[in-house]
């Protein structure tokens, strides 16, 4: 079990940038549980559901780690290398298969996995006289699409709606891709219903950090430490939030050890954090010589650069939703420094990622350099921004 320690002051402009870079790259798998709170309870019997992709691989090792039994439930067909010492259980939401937990006891369940309001209100059904908590992986997709309104955001901020026609329609993960954050609203209100007032309905934002294939955080550290001019986008004080995974795996196991219930965004940071931080941070990480040049919105809007996914992290200011976390905060979510999340991240992409191709995320580097051409040059010809 790993030790103890006292959680590091939270991310500020000048402090994150200041942590340990050159103490040498961490295991980036290794979980570092938060001291939200000093005693720990007895140990307990968690059962999640999924826990092979992202997220719960994290979870399981945080709880593993605080000395409590991990039952997995999934179909056995992701990453099934994994955790071999646990009891795995065998069956399949979207077929209706649930005969593996008939007549099983918990204390707590995670639910990584739900997509889909019938198949999350038949799970949370069945187990609601053998468990004492409930705690459902939600999104703050729920209060409807990014990048279309400057406001903040609250736990209650009211959550995107579909018709009741087409969630009966919705019978598999691929189906409800359309509906996405409207349909974990209705998850969230389903897994409540079976069990009021046992239900932790937690909202990541972005999650990142070792082990993250979507690339939209990864794609920065790597760019970066290949060093040379890198296009910036934007406002490089627009403030940006996405949650390291280990950090919201481990507050999520206190959450199921204290019962903690209610609906929580878990987020980044406490205190704000720009673009130019998150990015400087990621050349601190490497030691080849690199150029941020930042260009203006206006620029990257006339040269059709696309926000978010071309380049990741990035909302337009006029767009920019902030999502509150107090109420998470308060409950004892801890952020590690953005500058320990860059070098376990970087470290995890050189030795496990390799040289895969961003297909989904960032800019190309020949592309890349023509802009900067052509931004130098406007600046040249007194063009401004």
């Amino acid at each position: 079990m790993l030790p103890m320690k006292t959680p590091p002051s939270q991310p500020t402009r000048r402090s994150f940038l200041t942590s340990s870079l050159a103490a040498g790259a961490a295991l980036p798998l290794v979980s570092r549980l938060p001291a939200a709170a000093s005693h720990r309870p007895s140990p307990k019997k968690i059962l999640v559901l999924g826990g092979t992709g992202f997220l719960g691989p994290h979870f399981v090792r945080a709880a593993l780690a605080n000395g409590h039994t991990v039952t997995l439930f999934n179909r056995g067909k992701t990453n099934t290398e994994l955790f071999p010492e646990l009891e795995k259980l065998r069956g399949d939401r979207e077929q209706g298969d649930l005969e593996a937990l008939k007549g099983r006891e918990f204390d707590a369940v995670i639910d990584t996995s739900g997509y889909v309001p019938a198949h999350v209100e038949a799970t949370a059904t069945l187990l609601r006289d053998h468990v004492a908590h409930y705690q459902f992986i939600s999104t703050i997709s729920v209060y409807g699409a990014f990048g279309t309104r400057p406001d903040t955001v609250d736990e209650t901020t009211a959550v995107a709606t579909v018709e009741d026609d087409k969630v009966a329609e919705v019978s598999t993960i691929r189906q409800s891709m359309p509906f996405y954050g409207a349909l974990k609203a209705r998850c969230e209100a389903a897994a409540e219903a079976a069990m009021p007032g046992k239900v932790a309905n937690i909202r990541p934002g972005l999650i990142v950090g070792p082990g993250d294939n979507s690339d939209r955080f990864t794609w920065w550290p790597v760019r970066i430490d290949k060093g040379g001019e890198v296009l910036c986008p934007g406002d490089e004080d627009g403030q940006v939030q996405f949650v390291d995974v280990r950090d919201l795996a481990e507050w999520m196991l206190v959450c199921a050890e204290q019962r903690v219930a209610g609906v929580f965004n878990c987020t980044g940071f406490q205190g704000r954090v720009g673009m130019r931080d998150v990015l400087s941070a990621c050349k601190c990480a490497t030691s080849v010589p690199v150029t941020l040049t930042f260009v203006s919105e206006e620029f990257l809007r006339e040269n059709e650069v696309g926000a978010w996914m071309q380049m990741p992290l990035w909302i337009p200011r006029e767009g920019r939703t902030i999502v509150a976390n107090q109420r998470a905060i308060d409950k004892g979510l801890r952020f590690r420094p953005i500058a320990d999340t860059v070098r376990d991240t970087l470290h995890w992409a050189k030795t496990e990622r390799g040289d895969k191709p961003f297909a989904r995320t960032g800019i190309e580097a020949e592309r890349e350099q023509q802009l900067l051409a052509k931004w130098h040059e406007r600046d040249v010809q007194g063009g401004g921004k």
